[in-house]
């Protein structure tokens, strides 16, 4: 391709870790038609460009750090200040491997689109729609895709009034149930709720990662990831199933114990399977989403019924995260998947340009 591609990795999100794997992973699978400028966000929030991911991880670090000489600030500052433009000039696109607040949330995609750069992902709204689990699960209600019974506090409202919120979780969803931030990933401050105590517990747990909580009635069910590619025109791939390690899929299963299973394709039904990549599709389109989505489902085992959980617009990305691994399992290579990528975010970019102003 003879292209020069940022790429966005770290951040100041609980997902800091994963994001150098996932970065790590396409550094090495890119190749040399694409020249790669990373470019590292410290837990503080400081940019470092020339801070190579793979080198990190190498070196057995999975955050970022400045590293003496390797750190070159000319990407985003000159005597005068910031200076996007400068961004504009040295890359052809940007790729934001930022999952999590403050990346995948539309302030990064919001920041590039000022700078007037391309870049590899779902736009603005659909990045911050598919970050906060109560607008999503709004959105999709309003759409009329399935999803289970939820209830979303405010932090202060749990700070002042914490029994009548228990009353009304206790009533309204009963136990068990899920008590969720509403804007964090990798399942990062989630926990199950079986009573009182461990409902103040997880309450008070999510309260510390966000201001606002989502909290979801528990649905016996298998747990089905689907990948989506595309632009206004998406794919879905074969579903994949996850068998926790542990009791749900919690980040110390995803990324430390890796005691959980995944069954790609998942054991399905050949028109249980087109339902999921179908309904998969609607979830990615009802957020206007672009280029990529992993959508989770539950698949209920009492009746078989297919109920939304949520869309990822920036899933992990590592050779072995499911994202990769369900398009591996539909035919397309990891390497190729980056490429398409790529291909669909100059597409979307160019398709952009024919707006008037």
């Amino acid at each position: 391709m003879g292209l020069r591609m940022a790429l966005i990795y770290g951040g100041q999100s609980g997902e800091h870790e994963v994001s150098v794997m996932s970065a790590s992973s396409v550094v090495k699978a890119v190749g040399e038609e694409i020249e790669v400028l990373p470019i590292g966000i410290t837990k503080d929030g400081q940019w470092l460009s020339g801070l190579s991911p793979e080198k990190l991880q190498e070196n057995g670090k999975l955050s970022v750090e400045p590293v003496g000489g390797d750190v070159d600030y000319s990407i985003l500052q000159s005597p005068s200040g910031f200076l996007l433009s400068n961004l504009k000039e040295q890359v052809d696109l940007v790729f934001p491997l930022l999952h999590g607040p403050m990346g995948e949330d539309g302030t990064i995609q919001g920041l590039l689109e000022l700078a007037g750069v391309p870049y590899v992902g779902g736009g603005v709204a659909a990045s911050a729609v598919g970050m906060d689990k109560a607008l999503m699960k709004a959105v999709f209600r309003q759409q009329g895709l399935p999803v289970g019974d939820y209830r979303v506090y405010l932090r202060k409202e749990w700070e002042a009034e914490p029994e009548r919120i228990i009353r009304e979780i206790e009533k309204d969803l009963g136990y068990p149930c899920f008590i969720k931030p509403a804007n964090m990933g990798s399942s990062v401050g989630i926990s199950k709720a079986s009573d009182r105590e461990s409902l103040k517990k997880a309450l008070l747990l999510a309260s510390t990662y966000d201001r606002k909580m989502v909290i979801e009635a528990f649905l016996d069910g298998r747990e089905v990831e689907c990948a989506v590619l595309g632009n206004d025109f998406p794919e879905a791939s074969v579903p994949g199933e996850i068998i926790p390690g542990d009791e749900f899929y919690n980040y110390e299963d995803k990324y430390i114990k890796n005691e959980s299973k995944l069954l790609i394709p998942a054991p399905l039904s050949p028109e249980k399977e087109q339902e999921i990549r179908d309904l998969a599709i609607k979830v990615f389109k009802a957020i206007d989403c672009a280029g990529m989505g992993r959508v989770d489902f539950f698949v209920l085992k009492e009746d078989g019924r297919v109920i939304v959980n949520e869309i990822n617009t920036i899933p992990g990305f590592t050779r072995i995260s499911m994202y990769p691994k369900l398009w591996e399992a539909s035919g397309i290579a990891y390497p190729q998947l980056i490429k398409r990528l790529i291909e669909l975010a100059l597409e979307r970019y160019k398709d952009k340009k024919r707006n008037r102003n």
